[in-house]
């Protein structure tokens, strides 16, 4: 399915967040969008699930506006695994992936073989099958985030928003979740905060910045010492990854002033690969 911000600005209050954002996601594509904190990323995607109104500007599934699909239609069609959650309930992490087939269910039916079939499978695959009937309230952070992975995993819907998905999560489920949700063939938008993350998994990158777009593109060609440097505020070098072969970045803090940076030819001689790499 087809995703595409068109011209969407976004006001909250009386500020405007996000400037006259436009790009696609075209169908069964990954696309990061990156920024640093306060640039709109989150106000942004909240626009495709509609917990933001576009002030102006709309927000496309297959040329039709989100706005205008009932809320049924919109989870059948749109995932979403939000930053945070406000679940309080006393539910177990099964009953609360399994409201992620409440959009495939018709009246007050009961829960079919099937919903349970996948509700155990999506535990497994998040690795989350051990938490199945303890209380959500009472996961920590990273294990929380497994079992609402896996309550977007069963929507089975064809896009899937993720916004900053690997917070709380050590670095080895970082790498698992990112595999799990770019490899089943769905439009993926997901906000990030690790250049490598989006280097490694998405197919473009849109960068924001004070709420507008200063680039889209690959990653490959867009994550570039000059971008980095005006949004970020930091030096970086692009290197090859040694196991991967694709691009990483190398982040360094910026030099307060560089007038006041050793002299190149007094200064030590440093290797450039470990001095470029080591933040």
């Amino acid at each position: 399915m087809n995703v595409e911000f068109k011209n969407v600005s976004v006001d909250l209050g009386s500020t405007r967040v996000v400037h006259d954002v436009s790009f696609p996601a075209p169908s069964g594509s990954v696309i990061g969008i990156l920024g640093p904190n306060g640039c709109g990323k989150s106000t942004l995607l909240r626009t495709l699930y509609r917990v933001n109104k576009p002030s102006a500007g709309c927000v496309l599934l297959d040329g039709e506006d989100v706005r205008r699909l009932s809320s049924r239609q919109m989870a059948l069609r749109v995932a979403v695994m939000a930053q945070e959650s406000s679940q309080d309930f006393p539910m177990t992490a099964r009953e609360v992936v399994m409201l992620g087939r409440a959009p495939h269910q018709h009246g007050f039916g009961a829960d079919s073989p099937q919903d349970h079939h996948l509700v155990h499978q999506a535990l497994l695959d998040v690795g989350a099958s051990s938490l199945t009937d303890r209380y959500f309230a009472g996961l920590s952070g990273g294990e929380k985030q497994r079992v609402l992975l896996a309550r977007a995993l069963v929507q089975e819907a064809p896009v899937l928003v993720l916004d900053e998905p690997t917070n709380h999560l050590d670095i080895a489920f970082q790498l698992e979740l990112m595999q799990l949700v770019t490899s089943r063939g769905r439009t993926v938008l997901a906000a990030l905060h690790d250049m490598n993350l989006a280097a490694e998994f998405c197919d473009h990158i849109a960068v924001l910045q004070s709420g507008k777009v200063q680039a889209f593109g690959p990653p490959a060609s867009l994550l570039d010492p000059e971008l980095i440097r005006d949004c970020f505020g930091v030096q970086s070098r692009k290197l090859k990854h040694p196991l991967t072969g694709r691009p990483l970045i190398a982040i360094a803090a910026a030099a307060p002033n560089a007038a006041a940076a050793p002299n190149a030819a007094t200064a030590p001689h440093k290797d450039p690969e470990l001095s470029a790499s080591r933040p």
